[in-house]
């Protein structure tokens, strides 16, 4: 038992991560965690060691994720009041913060299915294995959203408009 909240424990860090990525608010983010290590903990009986703790615990975080969205949809849209509120007049950002800021609102706009499979492999640094065990889905499917997710995020952010040279002998 000791060793399994160990690992749990290492883990979290990651799962603050993703879940942070998912939500985009730290107070959400740090519940959704919280509820995973409780789920992770009751239903320890059911985690088979065929597999890495990590990919299990990522793959609670998701589904309670998914659950929420589905929820929230059924309940109908809630606007938080900070989205409502004029931002004050601040002096222009540097550039590495626009480009940020793009990329971050870029990433939101992806579809959920997208954003998942990216934020894994790319943030959370999985592999392809790793990343479609824990979405559920084969392998084939996640490089196709990874892929798809991609090209979205050059379009959105204009990366890849640059003419491709080649060289010719």
């Amino acid at each position: 038992m000791q060793q399994f909240l160990d690992e749990i424990e290492g883990s979290v860090p990651a799962l603050r991560r993703y879940a942070r990525a998912l939500t985009r608010n730290a107070d959400h983010a740090d519940d959704l965690v919280q509820d995973c290590i409780e789920r992770a903990i009751r239903k320890q009986a059911l985690w088979k060691p065929t597999g890495p703790l990590k990919a299990w615990l990522f793959r609670i975080l998701l589904n309670l994720y998914r659950n929420e969205l589905r929820s929230a949809r059924r309940r109908g849209e809630h606007v938080a009041v900070e989205t409502l509120l004029v931002e004050p007049s601040v002096a222009p950002a540097q550039p590495g913060r626009i480009a940020l800021a793009e990329m971050a609102r870029a990433i939101d706009a992806l579809v959920a299915e997208q954003r998942e499979a990216l934020l894994l492999v790319v943030i959370e640094g999985m592999n392809y294995s790793e990343a479609a065990e824990v979405i559920g889905i084969p392998m084939g499917t996640l490089m196709s959203r990874l892929g798809r997710a991609r090209a979205a995020l050059r379009a959105a952010t204009g990366a890849g408009e640059e003419p491709r040279l080649r060289t010719v002998k």
